[in-house]
């Protein structure tokens, strides 16, 4: 398999049995490998085009190890829905890191690989609709410039998995800078062991901010960081229509990317409380709940990062709430820049709050479609709409006139800033639906038209719009988990 050219490093691997436990994907019967995706493999410097499809249909569903690789479970807690449990993969082994030319280091990882230590009475595999949903998002992801995990390949295994169901059996292959996530700091932590968290503190700086190697406070450094990321990175949901909906710290990555994509979606009409998720009844992670779930995430690693901040645990705590109380102002500022670069607004002016606010009001007011406003905005809505010939609506128009005229930009200018940061076409919903029924019937055409489309999701393409239009149904779109 050296022809592939995997270049695997096993640095996780080498860490001491707290953090993981050395497992083998349990084989499966028939794999058959359905998605590859060769635009990821070319920038990790893998090459599978002298490799055949039965082969790689064993590569990717753990049949045949690559050559240099070490498997592994590893080992997290999180708080669930705000309750603390003591978890890890239980139903995902890490091949190993993947090093590229460029020195760029990523974990390879199975889904639905089987049975391990944490699977918890779980069976530790994954059906087919939610292996292909997480490859359609999170490569949708990537392309609207999100950072996120990235979807190799998935692999259907030829065996039936029971949940309502009985359902076809797959595996995804997962690419992520790591996995080291919130959660496994609160593993380590809870297991109050000093020298196990500072191993995984000096892990994880040296894997993602080696920049603060040399700094007086490594832990206190690291916390401002990720708030940093995390910020960053919610202002980016927000800005697209993102809705998470499993914002347990075991999914909130050190490296501020996205992981899990089981039961998150895309908001079609604009309203603050849209919840996706079929177990979140009380909408914890709606919408307009995701800062303020990020900053309870964010305290909650803070807390295990007390005996590493200072010997003094009252400074330590002092110095950590300093820090996490910083994230709304943070927050706030970035997500007006964010609102501004949507609106095509350059500068500051005071009454930029309003204008952002009662647009989103009266959106909230008369049902409009997310990003169909953005697009009316610059004369891309995909069809007519009289909704915009509601009269606020053109009075609110008429003041966002005037406040770009105070760019002191070319016209151009603001079109294209708004052009670089609203999409044209999201993973709707119910697209999603179709490419996952279609794939489950063998036919893969809408799933990979989808996909293509997707990739590019802020050009004007002859063959966008039926993507563009959202569901006209009246039924609450629910996502699952899936396992």
């Amino acid at each position: 398999m050296n022809k592939i050219n995997w270049n695997f490093e096993n640095t996780y691997f080498n860490l001491s049995e707290s953090f993981k436990e050395n497992i083998d994907p349990i084989p499966v019967k028939n794999p058959e490998l359905i998605l590859l995706n060769d635009e990821l493999a070319s920038s990790l410097n893998l090459d599978f085009s002298k490799t055949s499809h039965k082969e790689l249909s064993k590569i990717f569903s753990g049949n045949l190890l690559p050559e240099g690789s070490n498997s592994i479970a590893q080992a997290y807690a999180g708080h669930q829905f705000g309750h603390f449990t003591m978890l890890g993969d239980g139903r995902a082994v890490l091949i190993g890191e993947h090093t590229t030319k460029s020195n760029e280091k990523y974990d390879i990882q199975f889904k639905g690989s089987g049975k391990t230590a944490f699977s918890r009475n779980g069976d530790g595999r994954a059906a087919l609709g939610p292996m292909l949903r997480e490859y359609i998002i999170s490569e949708a992801m990537n392309g609207l410039n999100i950072p996120t995990t990235r979807s190799l390949a998935v692999v259907k295994t030829g065996e039936k998995i029971q949940r309502e169901t009985a359902l076809q059996g797959a595996i995804l292959t997962r690419v992520a800078s790591s996995h080291i996530r919130v959660g496994t700091f609160q593993y380590i932590a809870a297991r109050q062991k000093e020298n196990e968290l500072k191993i995984l503190l000096d892990y994880t700086i040296d894997r993602h901010y080696p920049e603060i190697k040399d700094s007086n406070n490594q832990a206190l450094e690291l916390l401002n960081l990720l708030i940093d990321r995390q910020s960053n990175l919610v202002v980016n949901w927000m800005r697209v229509g993102f809705i998470h909906g499993v914002m347990n710290t075991d999914n909130m990555t050190i490296s501020g990317e996205t992981i899990d994509y089981g039961p998150c979606a895309f908001m079609d009409t604009y309203d603050p409380k849209t919840v996706f998720s079929s177990i979140d009844q009380m909408g914890r992670y709606a919408y307009c709940n995701q800062p303020v779930i990020t900053k309870w995430n964010l305290a909650r690693f803070a807390e295990c990062l007390i005996p590493l901040i200072d010997k003094d645990q009252k400074k330590a705590i002092k110095l950590a709430t300093k820090a996490i109380n910083s994230f709304e102002k943070k927050y706030e500022e970035k997500w007006m820049n964010m609102m501004r670069n949507k609106l095509g607004l350059f500068g500051l002016e005071d009454k930029d709050k309003f204008l952002i606010l009662d647009l989103l009001t009266w959106m909230h007011e008369k049902k409009a479609d997310y990003t169909n406003t953005f697009c009316q905005l610059m004369n891309l809505s995909p069809k007519k709409d009289k909704l915009f010939e509601d009269n606020n609506f053109l009075n609110w128009k008429k003041r966002w006139k005037e406040r770009l005229s105070k760019n002191n930009n070319s016209p151009n200018k603001y079109l294209e800033l708004m052009k670089n940061n609203n999409p044209l076409v999201i993973p709707r919903n119910h697209k999603v639906e179709e490419a996952l029924d279609s794939a489950e019937k063998n036919n893969l055409k809408p799933l990979t038209q989808l996909i293509e489309i997707l990739k590019d999701p802020y050009s004007k393409k002859d063959n966008i719009l039926k993507y563009q239009i959202p569901s006209n149904s009246v039924e609450k779109y629910q996502t699952f988990c899936g396992t």
